[in-house]
Order: structure tokens, then C-alpha cells, then sequence
């Protein structure tokens, strides 16, 4: 099965909401079994994108943080903040045009996040990405 990068940083959204809620509820997990329950073919664009997002999460939350008018990260839904975590590390560490990452955080926050939710999503990356 072949997955277009939208669908990929769905599946990526989705792993990265299902290991928030294993932290949250103090469920032991293994990143590779996540991925494999949630994408049957091995696909090196999410791995990269999951480990990256597990492995800087505090660098990425401070540069959310630092972006959020009055708002901290973690005041986000889960599904929100993986939209925002995965965003932000895709515009920081990798060489995906900023305005591509900031296209498809909010074409997700529209199908999982309500619009206020959305347009904060927006503000951020929009800040972060006038930053550059």
C-alpha cells in the first residue's frame, strides 16, 4: 500500500495521540509497536518523524510555548499538541518548506481540533515560521 505524505502525518498524528495517552495513563509501550499497529508497511518518513518528535519533545514544547499568546503546550488537547509537536519539529529539523508544514497541521486541526483550537494552532506556526 502506498501512502501520500498527507495520509503519512495523519498515521504520524495518531501514534504520536496513542503514546501521549500511554504516558498519560502509565501504560509501558515500545515506539516500533506503535508504529506497526497503526502502519503495516515499514515507512521511513514516519519513524523519522515520530522518533524526532519523542526524542526533542522539550525543545519543541519550549519553542511552542514561547509562540503561545498567555498558553502553555500542555493546556492543549493531545490530538492538539501532537498536530503542534509534529508541525513544529518538521519545520525545525527537517527541510520540509515551512509553508507545507503549517498547510498540513491545519488541515488536520480542521478534521480534529475545534476552530479555536485551529486558528491557535495557526498563530503558532504562522509566528514561528515569520521567525525563520
Amino acid at each position: 500500500m502506498h501512502y501520500n505524505r498527507s495520509e503519512l502525518r495523519k498515521i504520524i498524528m495518531t501514534i504520536l495521540y496513542q503514546i501521549a495517552m500511554y504516558e498519560k495513563n502509565s501504560v509501558t509501550y515500545n515506539i516500533d509497536d506503535v508504529i506497526k499497529e497503526n502502519i503495516q508497511i515499514d515507512n521511513e518518513f514516519v519513524k523519522d518523524m515520530v522518533y524526532g518528535v519523542m526524542n526533542n519533545t522539550a525543545e519543541i514544547d519550549k519553542i511552542a510555548n514561547k509562540h503561545l499568546k498567555n498558553w502553555q503546550i500542555d493546556r492543549l488537547g493531545k490530538t492538539d499538541q501532537a498536530i503542534l509537536r509534529m508541525a513544529i519539529y518538521e519545520m525545525v529539523y527537517t527541510e520540509t518548506p515551512g509553508i507545507i508544514c503549517i498547510n498540513e497541521a491545519i488541515e488536520l486541526a480542521k478534521l480534529f481540533s475545534d476552530d479555536a483550537v485551529k486558528d491557535v494552532i495557526n498563530a503558532v506556526l504562522d509566528s514561528l515560521y515569520h521567525e525563520k
